[in-house]
């Protein structure tokens, strides 16, 4: 298991050592709040922009990585892909029980995801019918925010290893506008546990989540879909582990899709199996026009 994965790191860090790294900053009610961006990426008008979330305790140049693959094609996809900062590494997401400084101080994050949107606008005149967001972890967790409190502004989000927090630990006020969603999650994760619970990580308290079949149906839901999912697998590409993938899928003519990448065996980390930033692109550009 070790090698394969090794293998995969070297790769991705090849890849990312190409790509021109820059931070940038701005200031959101007396907060400075950084993002990474590539500069190199030639981008043409009406670009994709997708905003790329680190999990919580993490920072966007250890993240970036991670989206090597996806970063390497974005000048041929017209995408402008950004890595933000979370508050001292953490998030203001939904969960009420988080003890991060972020969520204490009630750090506006609407405003700064509102000002990186404005910023790139006048930058590389993206459009802005086209913002995405994905994030790993608390990255998801702050997906599902964008995609509960500023549906207006953003196209699709894809959370991976990350349920909705418990109605009791939900710290959002839902304007409950139907969105496409993609979830990612694995059934062996001990920190996001797959069917529901506390979630389990040193130096922050996080709460409770639900369980992931109760994520899906939540946006399912929402989004206007009863009955059961279409199901299908992924390739197994990588036959040296235990990992598969299913794959559960709500689409219909003229409803957004919600889909579940349920990850057999897989834990709280980016499995070897598929690059997970490509998979969300691909996700990401079939909502495009719909």
């Amino acid at each position: 298991m070790l090698k394969p994965i090794l293998a995969t790191l070297l790769t991705l860090s090849t890849i990312a050592a190409k790509a021109q790294l820059v931070s940038d900053s701005l200031l959101i009610e007396n907060r400075y709040r950084v993002f990474v961006y590539d500069k190199s990426v030639k981008i043409k008008p009406g670009a994709s922009l997708i905003f790329l979330m680190h999990g919580s305790g993490g920072e966007p140049l250890g993240f970036a990585p991670r989206a090597a693959k996806l970063q390497a094609k974005a000048e041929a996809e017209n995408l402008v892909l950004v890595y933000p900062a979370g508050y001292k590494r953490y998030w203001n997401e939904c969960r009420k029980a988080s003890t991060a400084v972020a969520n204490k101080e009630n750090v506006n994050e609407e405003a700064f995801f509102s000002a990186m949107i404005d910023f790139f606008s006048d930058k590389y005149k993206i459009n802005k019918a086209h913002v995405f967001a994905t994030g790993f972890s608390g990255g998801g967790h702050m997906s599902y925010k964008l995609a509960l409190t500023m549906p207006g502004k953003i196209k699709a989000i894809s959370a991976i290893v990350a349920n909705m927090p418990t109605e009791e630990n939900m710290d959002c006020t839902p304007m409950n506008v139907p969105l496409p969603v993609m979830i990612t999650n694995g059934t062996a994760d001990e920190t996001n546990p797959y069917n529901g619970g506390e979630v389990k990580t040193s130096g922050v308290t996080l709460g409770t989540v639900r369980a992931t079949d109760q994520s899906f149906q939540y946006w399912a839901k929402l989004d206007g879909y009863s009955g059961e999912p279409t199901k299908s697998m992924l390739p197994d590409a990588d036959k040296t582990n235990n990992i598969t993938v299913e794959k559960y899928t709500y689409q219909r003519k003229g409803k957004p899709e919600v889909t579940l990448l349920k990850i057999i065996n897989g834990k709280h980390e980016f499995v070897t199996d598929f690059d997970m930033f490509e998979e969300t692109w691909a996700f990401f550009k079939r909502q495009i026009g719909r």
